[in-house]
């Protein structure tokens, strides 16, 4: 089987304060999301790349991937009202040109994953069925019901962070998203691809990942990954910095 990046890029960033989509912000003048289309580029066990996308933007992406020279892409595609709309209208895309496949399941602005990393999850998808990029809990994990009080306190020692990718095979996922299509409230409570297998009986493997492979989702993530960049990087932090000010004081 083709092992397949599936990548969404249909966020609008709006806890990022400025005026483009995350994804499309510049580290050393290469955008976010084509530094991450580059992780599977350059691994030699990745085949394809399909990519759902914000469908005004379709264009400037793919003006993108044909200047930074990404060949592997196959299809730049809308995604969804949600994020796992967008990961299903990916899914469908990919079972468009294949009887089945393993699929890399990835945030288009997490850009910091080792290529390790991808090389273990499709070493475990092939092997237990799926991999959840992961690492082990650093700080004491709380559980809150009401969000002001402690619940409970998992041990520390039992609890991970899910990452990305989250990898499985082709059928097996379009099959949990088409039972899950049918509920009366879709991915109701789900938050990832993990939490869907697992509503649906699978206990996801756990693949060890890289530490520092965060998602790009707030101006100090953004800080993160320009630390040690350029002036223009800085700029763009500081641009960011003062509309985050001015959004919050009104």
């Amino acid at each position: 089987m083709k092992n397949i990046a599936v990548v969404f890029a249909g966020g609008v960033g709006s806890r990022m304060y400025g005026d483009l989509p995350k994804q499309f912000l510049e580290i050393n003048e290469k955008p976010i999301i084509i530094q991450t289309l580059e992780l599977f580029e350059v691994n030699d066990k990745i085949d394809e790349i399909y990519i759902a996308c914000i469908k005004d933007y379709i264009s400037v992406l793919e003006d993108m991937i044909k200047k930074f020279n990404v060949q592997k892409v196959v299809r730049v595609f809308p995604g969804g009202e949600s994020g796992q709309d967008s990961i299903y209208i990916g899914l469908s895309e990919v079972k468009k040109d294949n009887d089945n496949a393993v699929v890399l399941i990835h945030d288009g602005v997490r850009p910091l994953v080792d290529q390790k990393t991808i090389d273990a999850c499709i070493e475990d998808v092939n092997k237990y069925g799926s991999a959840i990029t992961s690492t082990p809990a650093f700080e004491t994990p709380l559980f809150t019901e009401d969000g002001k009080t402690v619940s409970a306190m998992p041990e520390r020692s039992k609890s991970y962070s899910a990452q990305a990718p989250q990898c499985f095979v082709l059928n097996d996922i379009l099959e949990w998203h088409n039972r899950e299509r049918q509920e009366a409230v879709p991915y109701e409570g789900i938050v990832d691809s993990c939490g869907l297998a697992f509503k649906y009986g699978v206990k996801p493997h756990l693949t060890e990942g890289n530490r520092g492979n965060i998602k790009v989702t707030t101006v100090e993530d953004y800080l993160t990954l320009i630390a040690n960049s350029t002036a223009q990087n800085y700029e763009m932090l500081f641009k960011l910095t003062e509309n985050k000010r001015k959004k919050e004081g009104q």
